[in-house]
């Protein structure tokens, strides 16, 4: 007879549901699948052949398993599901994978791993990474990824799943996402249970065979027939098994192999009463067949079951002596084949055909032997594996806690802790960690004290901060196990942690103690990485002087650091000082990023080289509009991997395409990053994007698109109040002035300027040094001595700024009566400002009605290519209002009827004209005529005209009904 049936049986819905599944992924509707149900159910042979289906169809297959020593090992299903790629010569065009390959460095060694930095441990990236590597696997023809017994998995390769099954159905992935899940209390269940309730995932749970399915496995096993199974057979089966087929074919084969179900002439039939000699369990069908084993192949099962469901020949051999012929020929007896198989995702390597079966060895050892085995098997696998690679050492710290050796097994898991953590695993480092503390003996204080020290970047790293905070006092109950300078580290570490997560008081206090534990007499090389936490945490606080007070902790730490050498304290802190020190002179500011950039590239630190880099790219956009280092910043952060820094170059290129009118690239740019740092939770880059979405709105005069996008701003826990500056400044007053309001420009500005008295920040486009200059010198409200005092700071200079600083000063100038002058500093403003579109023609809206007023410069030709600029964008307010200062000047006014096509059909065929529409939709914010005659430089009376004819014709019955019918079409 066969040991499993060739064919499932009772699982036609589940094999539906699964090759629907698999189609709609073929069709690049990837999804997640969850198999769930007690062990020996059915889920792998079910997944198995889902692969075989899958590969019949040409689909791309990777396939992994969970730890099979527990939920300890990083990552272990999925690089092994990973590696199972080149494995089979899948050809993967890794370049595709852009700055994501360097991230699956992490699963696949051979594609590098990526630079140390900021983001590198980022398991959101990395599981992007993983996303986009499966769907180009399966762009050809689909991809599926299985991932066996999860319910063994790591807390990460959890995380990382649960991205998947969230982003495929989101995503044009074709790929399928197939996982088996045992029904027991685990985390992994519960994932399954929430993506089925999220609509994220599908569960498929199976049950246990019914009755007639017992009987038709049985007979598929025994090559019969279900009616040529015998009735007491079938029943005892159906009895003991309770339905579970690993328990039918394990207890069948026990009946065939103790001759109590025999076959002869008429087919198979029961030899005596099988109700009462059949055994009772899988255990005992696993001991009947060991009984009838040898002596040595006893002890090879043995050791692999210590080992975990699959174990490498190699320690196998190391243990038992066996040689290589030998061992090859007991794995390949009959007995041992019933029990294992050949591993097919490792040569060498073998695995029990369900881990029920090495739980039953198992618990047929006695306890002195299974600590003696455990032990042998432990000193061998130090000495096959030496230093412990990968798994290997949690594997060896089971061993030795199964070998009865707490405080070995207590080292070894502190040691898979540190390794976990390094590879970006902070949860299995928390669980490993943890293990450790609890195992290593209290006199050990040594020991202890470097555990806690790791668990406690451990869990700053997972997110834990208040664990970590109390985690604090553990440090005390040591004593001497770590010195005053240690400690302070540790403080200092978790005051960076508050800083990422925005916890800036409670930063500023881990700083102050550990100020106090190091010291009067710290050293300068000691404070500088608490320096240069300190002056981050700083710029986050509101108060006038925390810019100052940050430069200079920053200052103070930077050569130190560059001294110690300290090279990432160095980069953190030159960078800062650029940041910084732009609003005092522009060259240095350049000069502290080139520095920060030689030293990271001095010490091999591409992360903080593309960090400098964005920061220098930005630099030139600012003072002269060149785009050239942010591309390169981009590109370089493709090449090392640097995801976040990437999107951070992009989104600053999408800054400067905001300014530059550039509306395409700002909108494809901005939706790029914000959606693929909205995946990945980079809420630092999603806040910036969505603040840039918000100035693109004003800068093109849509108040309602903009309200939108400050309140999808919201939407994402971000705190306008932080970004006063941007929002009113760069974004409202814009908008303002071209409803052509400046009454509240005037106010959005004032409001972004004491936001910026109260609170000192690094942003230097608020207007404080450009549109508020010409606002103030075209109200009469700026003298020349404050504006060529505002005009000297360096920030003055930055293109964007100095614009409007040169037409302050022309207004200023032509007034006086020097117009020869003023005309040039209009026409040196216009060069300045080629880049700008919107605001160049702002500006010259703004200084025609200046000159017009004081009789100096062109104003009709500066006003009439603000009009067709106006005109053709689509701002009409500003347009009227550039017509109508040339009809004062007397000149010439070509109509525009273009706006016609902007008026609703109803309000058309009742003959409302442009103008009339313009008046309307002004009404919505009840504005009376006069105000209504300031925005379009009309006369109150033509406005009271105009709202009488629009009352006739649309048939209101007055200016409140008028509002109304206003106030629906601006919300249409």
């Amino acid at each position: 007879m066969r040991t499993r049936a060739p064919a499932m049986v009772g699982r036609d819905d589940e094999i539906q549901a699964v090759e629907q599944a698999l189609e709609a992924a073929r069709s690049g509707r990837g999804s997640a699948v969850f198999l769930v149900g007690e062990g020996g159910i059915g889920k792998s042979r079910l997944a198995a052949a889902a692969a075989e289906r899958a590969a019949a169809t040409g689909m791309t297959t990777m396939r992994g398993r969970g730890s099979a020593i527990g939920p300890t090992v990083p990552f272990r299903s999925l690089t092994e599901a990973l590696l199972s790629l080149p494995r089979a010569g899948v050809p993967i065009d890794a370049a595709e994978l852009g700055p994501y390959r360097p991230v699956l460095g992490r699963l696949i060694p051979d594609w590098g791993t990526a630079a140390d930095g900021p983001d590198s441990g980022s398991l959101v990236v990395l599981a992007e990474a993983v996303l986009r590597l499966a769907g180009l696997a399966g762009r050809a023809g689909g991809c599926l990824m299985v991932l066996d017994d999860l319910q063994d998995a790591d807390a990460e390769s959890l995380a990382v799943v649960e991205y998947l099954m969230d982003n495929l159905g989101h995503q044009p992935v074709p790929a399928l996402l197939l996982c088996t899940v045992r029904a027991e209390p685990c985390a992994a269940l519960d994932l399954a249970r929430s993506a089925a309730q999220r609509g994220t995932g599908t569960l498929v749970e199976l049950e246990r065979l019914g009755r007639d399915d017992v009987r038709r496995l049985a007979a598929s096993c025994l090559g019969a027939g279900p009616g040529e199974v015998p009735e007491p057979v079938a029943d005892r089966l159906w009895e003991d098994s309770a339905g579970n087929p690993l328990l039918v074919e394990e207890l069948l084969h026990g009946m065939v192999a103790g001759g109590l179900l025999v076959r002869g002439a008429e087919g198979w039939r029961a030899a005596g009463d099988a109700r009462t000699r059949l055994p009772a369990s899988l255990t005992r069908s696993v001991a009947r067949r060991i009984d009838r084993a040898e002596p040595r192949l006893r002890e090879l099962l043995a050791v692999a079951a210590i080992l975990g469901r699959r174990f490498p020949l190699t320690v196998v051999q190391a243990v038992t002596g066996l040689p290589d012929r030998d061992l090859l020929g007991h794995l390949h007896c009959e007995i041992a084949a019933q029990l294992v198989v050949p591993d097919d995702q490792a040569p060498d390597w073998y695995a029990f055909q369900h881990p029920l079966i090495a739980e039953s060895l198992l618990s047929l050892l006695a306890p002195d032997e299974r600590i003696r085995l455990a032990r042998r098997t432990a000193d061998a696998v130090a000495t096959v594996f030496a230093g412990l690679p990968g798994e290997w050492c949690q594997i060896a710290a089971t061993l030795r806690l199964h070998a009865d050796e707490p405080a070995a097994a207590g080292r070894l898991f502190a040691e898979a802790g540190r390794r976990a953590l390094a590879q970006g695993a902070a949860g299995s480092a928390v669980t490993l960690l943890d293990r450790a503390l609890g195992l290593l003996a209290e006199g050990d204080a040594a020991a202890r004290a470097d555990t806690v020290e790791h668990l406690l970047y451990a869990l700053a790293e997972a997110g834990l901060v208040e664990r970590a905070l109390a985690s604090v006092s553990a440090l005390d109950e040591i004593g001497s196990g770590l010195d005053r300078d240690r400690r302070a580290q540790l403080h200092i570490r978790l005051a960076w942690s508050l800083n990422v997560a925005g916890r800036s008081a409670e930063g500023l206090a881990q700083v102050g103690i550990a100020r106090t534990l190091l010291g009067p007499g710290a050293t300068a090389e000691q404070l500088a990485p608490l320096d240069v936490i300190a002056a981050h945490l700083m710029l986050d606080l509101p108060g006038p002087d925390q810019l100052r007070d940050a430069e200079e902790m920053a200052r103070r730490a930077a050569p130190v650091a560059e001294a110690a050498p300290l090279p990432v304290v160095a980069c953190q802190a030159w960078q800062l000082l650029g940041a910084i020190t732009r609003r005092k002179d522009l060259a240095e500011a350049t000069a502290c990023l080139e520095r920060s950039r030689s030293i990271a590239v001095q010490y091999h630190l591409p992360i903080w080289e593309i960090h400098a880099l964005v920061r220098l790219g930005n630099d030139d956009a600012l003072r002269d509009g060149s785009l050239r280092r942010l591309e390169q910043a981009r590109q370089e952060a493709l090449r090392v991997g640097a995801v976040n820094a990437g999107y951070q170059a992009e989104a600053s290129i999408a800054l400067q395409a905001v300014l530059r009118g550039d509306v395409a690239t700002a909108e494809t740019l901005s939706g790029q990053v914000l959606a693929a740092a909205g995946r990945l939770k980079l809420l630092e880059t999603v806040h910036y994007v969505l603040l840039l979405r918000i100035v693109l709105a004003a800068h093109r005069g849509r108040r309602r698109a903009m309200n939108a996008a400050l309140a999808e701003f919201r939407g994402w826990d971000g705190d306008p109040r932080q970004h006063t500056p941007r929002i009113h400044g760069l974004a409202r007053a814009f908008c303002a002035l071209l409803e052509e309001n400046r009454a509240q420009a005037r106010k959005d500005l004032d409001r972004a300027l004491a936001a910026e008295d109260e609170t000192p920040n690094i942003f230097y486009l608020s207007g404080r040094q450009g549109l508020d200059l010409l606002l103030r010198a075209v109200s009469g409200d700026l003298d020349r001595a404050e504006c060529q005092a505002v005009s000297a700071e360096p920030t003055s200079e930055l293109r964007w700024n100095r614009q409007f600083a040169l037409l302050a000063r022309a207004v200023l100038t032509g007034r006086s009566g020097r117009p020869a002058d003023a005309a040039s500093l209009v026409a040196e403003a216009m060069r300045v400002a080629e880049p700008y579109p919107m605001s160049r023609h702002l500006g010259l809206r703004l200084v025609g009605e200046a000159a017009l007023a004081d009789g100096w410069g062109t104003p009709v030709p500066w006003l009439r290519r603000a009009e067709e600029h106006f005109h053709a964008e689509g701002v009409p307010a500003i347009a009227g209002a550039c017509r109508a200062l040339l009809r004062r000047a007397g000149a010439p006014v070509a109509q525009r009827r273009d706006g016609v096509g902007r008026i609703p059909p109803e309000l058309r065929g009742a003959g409302v004209t442009v103008r009339e529409y313009e008046v309307l939709l002004l009404l919505a914010n009840r504005l009376g005529n006069r105000e209504i005659a300031g925005r379009l430089h009309l006369s109150p009376r033509t406005v009271e005209k105009h709202v009488a004819s629009l009352i006739t014709k649309t048939g209101h019955r007055d200016r409140i009904a008028l509002s109304t019918l206003a106030s629906t079409i601006a919300a249409d």
